[in-house]
């Protein structure tokens, strides 16, 4: 058995596009140090509403608004440890809520799964060090800083964890020890750089097998990195790894961190394509990251 999660068995397994993108889409200006998570406080709706715009398009799980959420980031808004472990716990029970609703209003479609997010270090800085790894902190900081939110998130009724984005081996290895202790099974995933590598320079190969072990570990793969990668990152992780294989990639399109703007563009239909060549070379779990919407997981979920 590769996982206690017996709906992963429906394959492919569609999950979520970016949030971000939809609560943009929305309407919301998310330029802020807490990005989609700030509307846990603010706006809480609008989360549940963008959650429901990925499970009506065909979405099996969806990914919490916690992947910026940290009790650093809430009490340097002036927010108590106890608010702010209270708003990482709402991230997931919104996305529950979300799925309730769902799943009332299609009653024999199986019950999509919760994943709690878990971003890197990098997110809470804020500053585009979580395409680089380039933190400066020893093991023991890291380890610090993930402990907090993976025993808050663990402790929810989500159905697992989501450990995304992760840029460099050493963040990698932290994550690995906290979750071989977690109640929770987990997916972890990496940004890779290019074809070969994440985005500390560390070889996806060589950062995978370091994983592998890993019991609670149910899915190993690459988020928010650029589709054109996919297909030689997916035949690596083949290679290496006999756990589920995750992609969830971003649009392609490039984001300038000093404006935080995006720019290229997307299709939905060439994006549902290249889905299927991803599937083809042996990832089973499918989805988007970072300028992917609705309707890409719609185009994705319709011709897979």
């Amino acid at each position: 058995m590769k996982t206690k999660l017996p709906q992963l068995n429906h394959f492919p397994f569609i999950i979520d596009g970016g949030l971000a993108t939809e609560l943009e889409a929305q309407g919301h200006n998310l330029n802020h140090i807490l990005w989609s998570a700030k509307l846990i406080l603010e706006d809480p709706q609008a989360i549940i509403d963008a959650h429901l715009a990925y499970l009506n398009a065909g979405a099996k799980c969806i990914i919490s608004a916690s992947y910026q959420a940290s009790i650093d980031g809430f009490t340097s808004l002036g927010l108590s440890q106890g608010q702010a472990i209270e708003a990482i716990k709402d991230s997931v029970e919104l996305a529950r809520a979300a799925v309730d609703i769902f799943h009332k209003q299609n009653p024999t479609f199986f019950k999509p799964l919760v994943a709690a997010s878990v971003g890197p270090y990098g997110a809470y800085l804020a500053d585009g060090s979580e395409y680089t790894g380039k933190y400066g902190l020893t093991d023991h900081q890291l380890k610090e800083f993930h402990q907090q939110r993976l025993d808050i998130l663990s402790a929810t009724s989500a159905d697992l964890l989501a450990c995304e984005t992760i840029p460099s081996q050493q963040e990698a290895k932290v994550l690995n020890q906290l979750i071989s202790v977690q109640d929770k099974p987990a997916w972890l995933c990496f940004s890779c750089k290019n074809e070969q590598h994440i985005s500390d320079g560390s070889l996806l190969s060589e950062s995978v097998k370091l994983l592998e072990n890993n019991p609670n570990i149910i899915a190993l793969g690459i988020n928010c990195t650029a589709p054109q990668y996919l297909p030689a990152l997916i035949d690596s992780l083949s290679t290496t790894t006999k756990k589920y294989i995750i992609v969830y990639p971003n649009s392609g399109e490039h984001f300038h961190s000093d404006t935080k703007t995006w720019h290229g563009t997307a299709d939905p239909q060439e994006c549902a394509e290249a889905a299927k060549a991803w599937i083809n070379a042996g990832a089973s779990i499918i989805g988007g990251c970072c300028r992917m919407g609705p309707e890409h997981i719609k185009a994705i979920s319709e011709s897979n």
